[in-house]
């Protein structure tokens, strides 16, 4: 796992690019958190898709409501990067669409629009 930071708008942003999966569970989105509060003092995280297991895009499994209340109990703003046009369901899509519409946790394209919506996250 790689961790790399950037300040925008006032707010450090930690961007978390990893080639394996890292997020597979509520106790490992915890470690993540933790590490990356205390260690790199950010409360907005981004994370490349590939780092999350594919459990948390069927919503089925419920992994990403339990993943995402993480995000929101410790006031963690949250973006996933990348490409997520493969997914065909219609529930992921909608979910997708609602998360965007907030202010905590986002689906994005590129590591540069996850720096511009976390760092405008009020």
């Amino acid at each position: 796992m790689n961790i790399k930071t950037t300040e925008a708008n006032g707010h450090e942003i930690a961007i978390v690019l990893a080639d394996s999966v890292i997020l597979i569970d509520e106790q490992s989105t915890l470690d993540m958190i933790m590490t990356i509060t205390y260690d790199h003092n950010s409360n907005r995280i981004a994370i490349n898709k590939e780092a999350i297991s594919e459990d948390f895009f069927i919503l089925s499994t419920k992994l990403a409501g339990a993943v995402l209340q993480k995000f929101i109990n410790y006031n963690i703003k949250f973006a996933v990067i990348g490409d997520f046009s493969g997914y065909t369901s219609k529930a992921l899509k909608d979910f997708i669409y609602e998360c965007n519409k907030g202010d905590n946790i986002f689906f994005v394209s590129s590591e540069q629009e996850a720096i511009d919506r976390l760092s405008n996250a009020k």
